[in-house]
Parts: structure tokens; sequence; C-alpha cells
């Protein structure tokens, strides 16, 4: 039993492994007369149960099997049809077998050849296969005896090597006597390594570093509840913050062969203690984690570390207004969209607007007596130069008006002046040019679409939602503005209200954020929308509106998806698989009515 932050948390045997010494093994050989048991039947049966390396007991016998033995089947194993036939079928061997095998664990040198015949013989005979957990020598000697020891990792070269009291010679309970010994020799080189439990057994791989392996003791105590958890190095700085349903158990994993990714197996090497903070929802854990990895900044986490540093568009609030990529949202009376994942995503959404809107590009502002000269854009009918007085206010704002509703409203005119541009340029022949077009289109809808579905959200003052839980409680969540101020989880068969109130008593005081951004992370507030958008979550109370404009742009970016992705994977003949620019194939361009 260990203690999280006041939690006393009782380890589960799954957690703490199964010790190797605890075990019973049943180490097993087959005959058979070939080599699959799609056509092939058992003719032998042989093997040794041990426990803390003594022999418990042996079971052997001959099979009859309901073909004759090949020729040269015999010659190998010196079984004839003579020897067997007097011998019990399979039907009377495979239960008492299962019998001798009962709660242990199988073990069997290339374990996939005799487990698939027992198998198909447990389906052939109506027998239940009982899914015990299997030990392969052959695949554990791959990776702990090298070249320079054996040959190859077959069981009479393991035997000589390890010095085997049985010589294997395709009987199968010598077979199995042999197997035996190389067990044991390969679970005490594995002893020295640190792995002690089935678990670790079972995921050894030489591919774990040694300095991966050594930090198996940083797991110990860390409960099995969900949370976060932050691998600190020895100056107590975040390496690494992840989160999941068991800290316990997902910390374990970085210390074994299924954790492959070469940066993690780095940043254990570097790790001196791992910090776990229970919460009390899987939604709770994954908000902390995006916090505390903008607070921190973990050299090894390489999502979400810089979410201030995305890029919105503004349509600016000035007589003339003009679109202007920012990192900051301000409640200034301008128009936003994003955040954009790239700068470059979001000039490629600002190109889009100038393809088929006469927006100024010019980023100085602009005086009402229209005295400036006018620039190239203007000569070729790109802009209204407003500058010169050519344009009034008014009828310039006809204009940011279209830009601002493809921005926060109806995305349809500004889709459809996109598409017919494509569809001109496609018939010009300039096929580039309209994919062009297309790839700023979908950076301009996607990023609109996202901000359209934030914006509500983020004006809210205050919403309440519960969820069931598999326990039949309730999952209490409370945003505001965005931000999860506050979550709890009820009793089974409780009355939620009062607990309800006092998480709206308790929660976090949220002010109001400046424009359409929200007071949490873009990616906070997304994650609050998935829940919120979940099966079975309920809304209890409301604050403002949660709406999103009719025709707004995510019915254009679910619709525009799918294409560019068809136009994305459409390439030449001669073209590799990753090229961005196409050419004329179909699909290649979007068409006007698509």
């Amino acid at each position: 039993m260990h203690s999280a932050q006041g939690r006393l948390v009782q380890g589960t045997l799954d957690e703490l492994g199964t010790p190797l010494h605890d075990l019973t093994f049943v180490v097993v050989d087959l005959e058979t007369t070939g080599g699959s048991p799609a056509g092939a039947h058992i003719t032998e049966v042989g093997a040794v149960k041990v426990r803390a390396g003594e022999v418990l007991g042996e079971f052997q016998t001959l099979v009859r099997p309901s073909e004759p033995i090949p020729a040269f089947i015999s010659v190998l194993t010196g079984i004839t049809n003579q020897m067997v036939a007097d011998s019990p079928r399979i039907d009377t061997v495979l239960p008492a077998f299962l019998e001798f095998a009962r709660g242990s664990v199988l073990v069997a040198h290339n374990a996939p050849f005799d487990i698939s015949f027992l198998k198909a013989a447990a389906a052939q005979t109506g027998h239940e296969w009982p899914g015990q957990r299997v030990v392969d020598t052959a695949q554990l000697a791959r990776q702990l005896v090298t070249r320079d020891e054996a040959p190859n990792r077959k069981l009479a070269t393991l035997a000589r090597l390890f010095g085997a009291a049985t010589t294997p010679d395709h009987r199968a309970l010598h077979d199995a006597r042999a197997t035996v010994d190389v067990l044991h020799a390969m679970l005490a080189r594995v002893g020295n390594l640190g792995v002690t439990t089935f678990e670790e057994l079972a995921s050894y791989s030489a591919k774990v570093t040694p300095a991966q392996r050594r930090k198996r003791f940083l797991a110990d105590g860390l409960p099995s509840a969900p949370g976060v958890y932050i691998f600190k190095d020895g100056q107590g700085r975040p390496l690494y913050v992840g989160t999941s349903q068991d800290i316990r158990r997902r910390v374990r994993t970085y210390f074994t062969a299924s954790e492959q990714r070469t940066r993690m197996a780095e940043m254990v090497g570097l790790a001196e203690s791992i910090t776990p903070i229970v919460c009390q929802t899987p939604l709770e854990a994954e908000v902390r984690e995006l916090r505390l990895i903008a607070e921190h900044q973990p050299r090894y986490n390489r999502r979400s570390r810089r979410p201030d540093r995305m890029p919105w568009v503004k349509l600016t609030a000035e007589p003339f207004p003009r679109l202007s990529i920012v990192r900051e949202v301000r409640g200034d009376g301008a128009r936003y969209v994003g955040p954009f994942s790239s700068r470059a995503a979001a000039e490629a959404a600002v190109a889009a607007v100038h393809e088929v809107l006469p927006l100024r590009q010019c980023t100085q502002r602009l005086s009402l007596r229209g005295d400036a000269s006018a620039c190239v854009l203007a000569e070729m009918g790109r802009c209204g130069a407003p500058c010169t007085g050519r344009q009034t206010v008014e009828e310039y704002a006809r204009v940011a008006e279209q830009a601002a509703a493809a921005l926060a409203g109806d995305a349809r005119p500004i889709v459809r002046a996109l598409r017919a541009r494509m569809e001109l340029l496609s018939a010009q022949e300039r096929y580039e040019d309209a994919a062009a077009v297309r790839d700023r289109m979908i950076q301009l809808v996607r990023a609109a679409a996202r901000a359209q579905r934030l914006a509500p959200l983020a004006a809210s003052p205050e919403l309440v939602a519960a969820r069931r839980t598999a326990e039949r409680g309730w999952e209490l969540v409370c945003v505001r503005h965005g931000r999860l101020a506050g979550t709890s989880v009820t009793p089974p068969g409780a009355d939620p209200m009062p607990a309800i109130d006092a998480l709206v008593a308790a929660a976090e005081v949220v002010p109001a954020p400046a424009g359409p951004a929200p007071a949490a992370s873009p990616e906070e507030t997304e994650k609050l929308l998935r829940w919120l958008e979940a099966p079975g979550v309920r809304i209890v109370s409301l604050e403002g509106e949660w709406t999103c404009p009719l025709h707004g742009a995510g019915g254009a970016r679910d619709r525009l998806e799918p294409l560019v992705a068809a136009a994305r994977d459409v390439v030449g003949f001669d073209e590799p698989r990753h090229a961005r620019t196409l050419h004329q194939p179909p699909g290649a361009v979007l068409s006007a009515t698509g």
C-alpha cells in the first residue's frame, strides 16, 4: 500500500507483477507428423512441471494419430507406427495434459509451433483453450545469447551452451527436460539484469537500455489512479509530462520494450524522480497535462509547449480595415479568426481572402483625405484604392463586411468565389495555381471553423454539465469562458445536485477574456468541447449562448477535407507519393459543383 496526496492506494497483483519464483512453469514439447496443425497430428507429448527451480512432476505419453506417421518423421524422431499403435488418441491425452498444466505458465522452445498444435487439438476435441500465459525460450535466446556464444538458437545448441543435463533427441520428454535447463539458465541471466517478474520477462527486450531498466524503481509507490505524471531530472526540472487513466501502469511501460521512442529512452536515462498528480477524472488529467506543459515547457514534450505563440488573423478595426497576422487577441473591436497551427497556415488563409476580395494589403493606417498614391495592386484591380480617395469608407465597408462574414459567419460566398477562381485557373491549365488556391482555401475554412467553434464557449460565463460514470455516479464539470474551472465525481446512487452546488461555489473564478479567444489555451477548450459533445453528457445549466453560425465555416470544412485528401493522393506515375505539386489527373483540382 502506498500514499499519493493523502490517498491510500493498494497496489494490485497486476501492477506489482508476479514474481518469477512464485510461478509454476510447465515446459512442454511435442512430436508431430508434420510442420503445421492444418495437415499434421501430435504423436508424443512430454512436459515437466517446475517451480522455483524444483521439478514437481512430469507428463509423457505417445499419441496415436489419425493418419500413418511419414517415414522421414520416423527417421527423425524414432517414433514408428508400431510404437503408437496401442497409444491413446489425442481426445484422451489432451484433457489429461490440460489438467497437468492447469494454472501454470506454459514454456516451449519455439512456442508458436507447440501451442498451435495444442490449440488445434483443443478445437478438434471440443475443449476450450485455457489461454495460459506462454514463454518462448527461443525468443528469449534471441535476446540474451550473442552470436559469439552460439551460431544459432536451436535447442541442441543452447543445451550444449548451458550444460543441460539432458541431451535433446527429438523425443518429447527429453527435449522438455533440456528446455527446463535452458529456461533456468536464461532466467538467471535476466535476473542479473533486474528482471524479477513475469510481466518484465514477457516484455523483456535487449533493445531496452540498461539505463531504462535500472530506473524501474522510479515507478515504485506511484498511484494506480487517473492523473498526470512528471519525469524530473536531478535538479527537479520537468523533463516530460504525460497523462494516463492509471499512472503506475503507464509509467512502468517506459522501462520496457513497449516504449520504442528513442527520445523517451534518452529522457528516462536523465530522469531522477517522477511526481504524480492524482486527478478525479481523465478530463481533469488531460487539462492539467496541457497546463503543465505550457507552464514548464519540458524539453521532451513536442506538442502544446507554446500555445501562446499560435497566430491569429485579425480584421482590423479602422475606417479601412485590413487583414493582419497577430499573436495576441485583444478586446479592440476587431474580428479574429484562428488560432492557426503555424504562421505559414495563417499567411495562406490571408492569401485566400485576398484572392477574391479587394481588401487593401498595405500596412499603414490610411487617412480619410485619400491623399496617397495608388499601388500596383490598385492598378491590377486587386484593391479599390481607398488610399487615393477612389473608394469611400462606406464603399470599402461593404468589402470588409464580406471578409468579416467569411471569418465569423456565413462562409458560403467566399468559398464559392474561391472555387470559381480555381475553376478558371483549371480551365486555363494553370493547375499548380489552382492547387495553391485550394490549399489556401482549406487553411481559411479550417481556422474559421475552429474560431466559430471556440467563440461561443469562450463567451459563456458558466456552463455546468454531467455524465454518468461506469460506477453509476456522476462526473461533473464546470466550464467558465472556455476554461475548466472545476470538476468532481459523485458516489454511486447519490443525489448529484448538492455536489453540483458545491462544485459551482468552489470553482475557479475566471474573468471574461478579450475577443473571441477563450480564457484557456485553444487546446484546452477543444478538449472540453469534445467532452461536452460526447454521448451521454447532459447540460445542467448554461449562462450565455452555445451556438454556431448557420452556414458557418464548419460545414465548408467538412465538405472540403475529403476532397482535398483525395486530390493530395493523386500523383503522376513518375512522381513520389510525397510530392506536393499536382498536375492534371482527375481529382487534382476541386470542381465548382463537387
